[in-house]
């Protein structure tokens, strides 16, 4: 079994920032491309960052700048640093990740999700 456990959300001001973590644990071989989602009230989950296995990103246009992915392969783990934050960044943040297992079996994996609101 393999758990992907976020954590690091909450409420912050507008113009302030905030560091997620996702931790990814279990029955883990290796780990391919990670990233982080986000879907706020009403809206389709979308793609905030993601982070290839080498170190490559992929960031939405509306967090560039403003947002950085970064990843420790020893940990199993990879981070959000949001800076500079607006109300539209307001929304669930789930961590993502396609993992392969001893049993050499690659599968995509979610986050429960860390809820974040920008709001003063």
């Amino acid at each position: 079994q393999v758990q992907l456990v976020e954590s690091g959300g909450g409420l912050v001001q507008p113009g302030g920032s905030l560091r997620l973590s996702c931790a990814a644990s279990g029955s883990i071989f290796s780990i391919d491309a990670m990233g982080w989602y986000r879907q706020a009230p009403g809206k389709q989950r979308e793609l905030v960052v993601g982070i290839t296995s080498g170190g490559s990103t992929n960031y939405a246009d509306s967090v560039k700048g403003r947002f950085t992915i970064s990843r420790d392969n020893a940990k199993n783990s990879v981070y959000l640093q949001g800076n500079n934050l607006k109300p539209e960044d307001t929304a669930v943040y789930y961590c993502n990740a396609n993992i392969q297992t001893y049993s050499r079996v690659w599968s995509n994996y979610w986050g429960q999700g860390t809820r974040v609101t920008v709001s003063a």
